[in-house]
Parts: C-alpha cells; sequence; structure tokens
C-alpha cells in the first residue's frame, strides 16, 4: 500500500439555506442536466438534514464526498463522509536569505485533474480590471555560502520528518522552463518562475507565484488557503488558474486578459479578479 498526492477536481458547493425545495431550486438554476457527475464538498453554517441533502444532491448528478469542518461535521461522521478543515491561513513569511528547497517531480499531468476545495468551475466571477541581487566578487565569500545552503538543503533530504527553520525557508527562484509533466511545488515563499511554464506543466505554491515566461499549465498560489496571495504572469494563458483554492478554468478566462500581463487575487464575495498589468 502506498499513500501519494495528487491534485483532483472537485467543487465546494456552499448553501446558505436548510431548504430543501429552495436548494432544489437553485440547482435548476445552476445545472442544465442531471449527469454532470460533478464531486462536490458541502460548505454550510447552516444545520442541516445531511442525509437529506446528500439524496438531493445525488438526483442532480452531484457527487458528495464531504463536509468542510463545522456544524455538519458530527453527521458526516455518521455517515462516514469526508470532513475538509476550513480555509487554511499562510504559512509564517519568511524574508528570502538562504536558499530554499522545492520539489520538481517529473509525472504525468492530466488537464482533467486540478485544483482541490475549489468553487463549481472558475467562480469565474472574475472581474478584470483593464485595472538580483549583485554578484560578490570575492569568490571565497560565495563558495562559503553555497557550501552552507547545500548543507542545508541535504540535511533537510536526509531528515524529511524535521521542520524547516526560518533560515531554511525562503522565496524560490527558478530559472529553467517548466515542461509538460513537470510540477514544480514550493512551500514557505513566493516562487518565481523566470522561464515559461508549458502546458500540461504546472506551477504551485503556498504564497505569490510570479511568472516571467508565458504562463500555461496549471497556475496555483495560496495553496494552503491564503486568500491574500496572488499570481503575476507576463503573458497569461493557462489551462487552469487558482488562487486559496478558489479555481478558473481556460474556457472560462476573460477574453481580454489572455496572453497579456495579468494580476490575478481573489476578493471576498467576487471569487477570482484578473487585471491586466497596465505597463506604460
Amino acid at each position: 500500500m502506498t499513500f501519494y498526492g495528487k491534485m483532483l477536481t472537485f467543487s465546494r458547493l456552499q448553501i446558505n439555506t436548510d431548504n430543501l425545495t429552495e436548494i432544489d431550486s437553485q440547482l435548476a438554476g445552476m445545472l442544465s442536466n442531471k449527469t454532470s457527475n460533478i464531486p462536490v464538498v458541502i460548505d454550510s453554517d447552516i444545520e442541516q438534514d445531511l442525509s437529506a441533502l446528500v439524496d438531493l444532491l445525488w438526483s442532480w448528478g452531484l457527487q458528495p464526498i464531504g463536509v468542510l469542518a463545522g456544524v455538519l461535521e458530527l453527521q458526516a461522521r455518521e455517515q462516514r463522509l469526508a470532513i475538509f478543515p476550513a480555509d487554511g491561513k499562510r504559512i509564517e513569511r519568511i524574508l528570502p536569505s538562504k536558499k530554499a528547497t522545492a520539489q520538481l517531480s517529473q509525472t504525468p499531468v492530466d488537464d482533467a485533474t486540478s485544483v482541490s476545495e475549489n468553487n463549481a468551475a472558475g467562480n469565474s466571477g472574475a472581474e478584470s480590471d483593464a485595472a538580483v541581487n549583485n554578484t560578490t566578487d570575492n569568490d571565497a565569500a560565495d563558495n562559503a555560502k553555497s557550501t552552507t545552503a547545500q548543507a542545508a538543503t541535504n540535511h533537510v533530504a536526509n531528515h524529511p520528518e524535521t521542520l524547516l527553520s526560518a533560515e531554511h525557508i525562503t522565496s524560490l527562484i527558478y530559472d529553467q522552463m517548466l515542461r509538460s509533466g513537470q510540477s514544480l511545488n514550493h512551500v514557505g515563499g513566493d516562487l518565481i518562475v523566470a522561464n515559461s511554464v508549458n502546458s500540461g506543466a504546472e506551477a504551485i505554491t503556498d504564497n505569490n507565484l510570479h511568472v516571467y515566461g508565458r504562463a500555461q499549465g496549471r497556475l496555483v498560489a495560496g495553496a494552503t488557503g491564503d486568500k491574500d496571495a496572488r499570481i503575476f504572469c507576463q503573458m497569461f494563458n493557462p489551462s487552469l488558474v487558482s488562487v486559496a483554492g478558489t479555481y478558473c478554468l481556460r474556457d472560462n478566462l476573460p477574453a481580454n486578459v489572455i496572453d497579456k500581463p495579468v494580476q490575478v487575487s481573489f476578493v471576498e464575495g467576487q471569487g477570482l479578479v484578473f487585471k491586466v498589468i497596465d505597463n506604460s
């Protein structure tokens, strides 16, 4: 048996009433058929008859797999449904000072799978606003810094159970192109991709994401739930973009932001907000 991680697509269904008739009416307005087979996580601050609600969702072709922790947690345990944590908080921000560690894996990436715990296809509610360090000359100092950074990296690799200290966690600059099938994951600081993210690749961070080449593939910022995280791209054309668990697919992106310099942020009540960066 092996435990391993993979990002899967399921949507968070926010419910603001316990009236099943009203919920049924709302679903009728949202769904065009009853064969969507969309996995959903139930998000409700209102006490519900969870068993009846689950039956109703299944009748609409939705597949409830769990609830967010809260008022429905006890019923979910009784019904053997998954319980997902509420929105996370940003890991303590560390000023860049030392070499960061990150994980670059070469695995098949399926465009049909994507971000967990998100709002339905896009919450594209997305509004679009038409809105080096210098190198040292001291080679000995350079070598000393390099040796220290490598030792820290090796220590983390050999002791995976050890929590990274403030000295070892920082933003990461990645100079190479992310190619199809590659996944670059970074925790504890901004992820800066100085090259392109190709279609079929993914760049994921718990803080802000910067892409200075062509941004295709899947772009994820605020992966642990940080709603203040942002994505900055020089040429924006991703297959999926996500901030703090709210995502938008390529087909739902505003047309005026494609291939433009763009900033993506999350705004409560609006979802993802896309802003073209004016370089003039």
